[in-house]
């Protein structure tokens, strides 16, 4: 599924999301699978590939973001 920010730029695609299992919600939605990388590959993606689901503004063909850029890193 595609990503675009609510000023029309395009993103990149949904290709993995991070899921919170102790809260049961979507966290991160991922542009680049995480799939046997190192640890600091993971971070990279996290950090510059990634979109935080609180971000997300609607999902329906595409999903539609409402801030671009870097995303905090997870610890």
């Amino acid at each position: 599924m595609d990503i675009y920010t609510d000023g029309g730029r395009f993103l990149g695609k949904v290709q993995e999301l991070v899921i919170d299992l102790e809260r049961g919600e979507i966290a991160r939605m991922l542009m680049e699978p995480l799939s046997s990388l190192s640890r600091e590959e993971a971070k990279r993606i996290i950090k510059d590939r990634s979109v935080l689901y609180k971000n997300v503004k609607s999902v329906e063909d595409v999903v539609m973001v409402s801030k671009a850029g870097p995303s905090p890193a997870l610890e």
